[in-house]
C-alpha cells in the first residue's frame, strides 16, 4: 500500500534503494510528460502503463512485506496499513489537482477560441458588409459552437455579451445613419435566429425589424429625387420592400404621402429653370409609385405620368432656348411620338423643325419660331426637284413647315454647279414641285435627300429673304462627283 503512493515508500521502509529509485524515476517520467496539464489530458497508454507500474510495485511490496528481511524495521502491520492509506492521498490529490488543471486548460483554450472569434468581428467592423459577410458568418458559427457544445464553460457564458457587440458591429451603418448601407446587414441579422438559439439571443432576435424598416424608408426617401438612379431602383429595393416586409409599421404608413409630396414638388419644378431635370425625377417617381405593392401607388403613378407629359414638352422648349438643338429635336420628337392626342403636338413639331435646321444653321435657332403666322400678304415660293432622289425641305421663319418632293425618274446628276444652275428645272421633264405661300421675312431652309440611286448626297442648309411683291422659285439638283445638292439663287422673278 505504501508503494501505491508512486514514491516507492514501501521499498524505502525495506531499504530497497534500487527499487525506490525505479519508482521515483517512473513517477518523475510521468510528471515530466503530463505537466503542464493539457486540455485533452495525457495519453491513455501512458496512464495505463504507469498504473501497471504501481500495481507491480504494490504486488512486489506485498510479497516482500510478508517475507521481511532480517534488516527490516520492526513496524506493526496495522500501522503500515494505516500509513499506506494516508499516503494514498498523495496520488489521489495529485489526480484531482491534475484534473482541475486540465479543466482550467480547457477553459483557457475555449477562451482563446472566443478571443479569435472576437478578433474576426473586430477586423470586419467598419468595412462594407458585402465584402466581410463571410467573416461575420464564420464568427457566428464560432459563437454557436462555443455556446452549444461547451455550455457550462466560462467562454460560453460570455457569448451573450459578445453577441450584443456582434449585432452592434454588423449594424454599424444604421447607428451611423447610413441608411442605404444599413439595409443589407440588417437584412442579414434577421436571418441569425434561424442559425442560433433564440434563447441565447434574447431580445436581439427581434431587434433588427425596427431598424430595417427605418433604413428602408429613409433610403427610399433619399433616392426619390435621384434622377441618375435607374428607374424603379428605389421601388424594387427599398420602399416596396418596406411595404412587403412591414405593411403595418409606422414607417410603411409614411411611404405613399412621401412619394405624393415629392411628385407635387417636381411637378412645380417643371415650370422652373431646370424642367429636364424635374422631368427625369418625375419619371423616376412614376416608376417608384407604380412599383409599390398591392396598387398602393397607382394613383400617384398616374399623377406623375401627367406631370411627365408637361415636363417632356417643357424640356424640349428649354433645350431649344439653351441652343441644345440636337437635344431639343430628340425630346420634342419623343413628345410627338408618345402623346399623339396632345394639343401641343403641332407646336412641338414646329419647334422640332426649327431645331433640326438650327443644328446646321445656328441662325435659325436665335429664337423660338412664332406660335402664330403673321397676317398680311403672302408670296408664292415654288420649289421643284430636278434630282433622281426625293427631297424633304424644312423651312422656318415667320412661318415654319416642311414639304416633300418625289424623285425625278428621268433626271441625272449635273457635272458641275454651273451646269446645274443653268440647266436644272428647265428641260421640260416631269418634275415634282410644290408651291408655298409665305409671309415676307427671313427664312432658313434644310434640304434633306432621301435614299435612291444617287450615292453620297449630303443634306445642306441655306437662307433667303422673302420680300413683298415677288414670286420666288427654287430648284434642287445633284452635282456629279461632289455629291452635294444644289439650289437656284433667290429671288428669281418679280410679280
Amino acid at each position: 500500500m505504501l508503494n501505491l503512493s508512486g514514491l516507492g515508500l514501501g521499498y524505502l521502509l525495506l531499504r530497497a534503494w534500487f527499487l525506490v529509485a525505479l519508482c521515483w524515476a517512473a513517477t518523475a517520467a510521468l510528471l515530466v510528460t503530463v505537466l503542464p496539464a493539457e486540455p485533452d489530458g495525457p495519453p491513455t497508454g501512458l496512464l495505463v502503463g504507469y498504473g501497471l507500474v504501481l500495481l507491480l510495485a504494490a504486488a512486489d511490496g506485498a510479497r516482500r512485506g510478508y517475507r521481511p528481511a532480517a534488516t527490516g524495521l520492526p513496524v506493526r502491520p496495522v500501522l503500515a496499513a494505516v500509513l499506506g492509506l494516508v499516503l494514498l492521498a498523495v496520488p489521489a490529490g495529485g489526480a484531482v489537482a491534475y484534473g482541475q488543471a486540465r479543466d482550467e486548460a480547457r477553459e483557457q483554450q475555449l477562451l482563446d477560441r472566443l478571443e479569435k472569434v472576437d478578433a474576426g468581428v473586430a477586423r470586419a467592423d467598419g468595412k462594407q458588409f458585402s465584402s466581410v459577410e463571410p467573416q461575420y458568418r464564420k464568427a457566428l458559427d464560432g459563437y454557436r459552437e462555443l455556446a452549444g457544445e461547451h455550455g457550462g464553460s466560462r467562454a460560453a457564458g460570455l457569448v451573450p455579451d459578445r453577441l450584443k457587440a456582434y449585432y452592434k458591429s454588423v449594424a454599424a451603418p444604421y447607428h451611423a445613419k447610413e441608411y442605404c448601407a444599413a439595409v443589407e446587414p440588417l437584412t442579414y441579422l434577421r436571418t441569425v435566429p434561424k442559425r442560433l438559439d433564440r434563447e441565447l439571443l434574447g431580445k436581439l432576435a427581434g431587434w433588427p425589424d425596427g431598424p430595417l424598416a427605418t433604413s428602408l424608408l429613409e433610403c427610399g426617401l433619399q433616392s426619390l429625387d435621384d434622377a441618375s438612379a435607374p428607374a424603379g431602383e428605389a421601388s424594387d429595393g427599398e420602399l416596396a420592400e418596406l411595404l412587403r416586409l412591414f405593411p403595418d409599421s409606422d414607417q410603411a404608413g409614411r411611404v405613399v404621402p412621401a412619394v405624393g409630396k415629392e411628385i407635387s414638388a417636381r411637378e412645380k419644378a417643371v415650370g422652373g429653370a431646370e424642367p429636364c431635370t424635374a422631368t427625369e425625377q418625375l419619371r423616376h417617381l412614376r416608376t417608384t409609385a407604380a412599383g409599390l405593392p398591392d396598387g398602393a401607388g397607382d394613383a400617384l403613378a398616374e399623377d406623375a405620368g401627367d406631370a411627365v407629359r408637361d415636363g417632356v414638352y417643357a424640356c424640349g422648349v428649354d433645350r431649344f432656348e439653351d441652343k441644345d438643338f440636337a437635344g431639343a429635336l430628340k425630346t420634342l420628337g419623343e413628345f410627338r411620338r408618345t402623346y399623339k392626342d396632345d394639343k401641343r403636338r403641332a407646336r412641338a413639331g414646329t419647334i422640332a423643325i426649327a431645331a433640326e435646321i438650327a443644328k446646321d444653321r445656328a441662325s435659325a435657332g436665335k429664337r423660338l419660331p412664332p406660335s402664330r403666322a403673321p397676317g398680311g400678304a403672302r408670296m408664292e415660293y415654288v420649289i421643284t426637284n430636278d434630282a433622281p432622289t426625293s427631297v424633304e425641305i424644312l423651312y422656318t421663319g415667320p412661318v415654319t413647315g416642311v414639304v416633300k418632293l418625289a424623285a425625278c425618274g428621268d433626271c441625272k446628276k449635273y457635272p458641275s454647279r454651273a451646269s446645274g444652275s443653268s440647266a436644272a428645272c428647265k428641260s421640260g421633264k416631269k418634275y415634282d414641285r410644290s408651291t408655298l405661300r409665305l409671309p415676307a421675312g427671313s427664312y432658313h431652309f434644310l434640304y434633306k435627300r432621301g435614299a435612291g440611286t444617287v450615292e453620297a448626297v449630303g443634306n445642306h442648309t441655306s437662307g433667303a429673304r422673302i420680300q413683298s411683291g415677288y414670286t420666288y422659285t427654287d430648284c434642287t439638283y445633284v452635282i456629279e462627283g461632289a455629291g452635294l445638292p444644289g439650289g437656284l439663287e433667290l429671288p428669281s422673278s418679280a410679280r
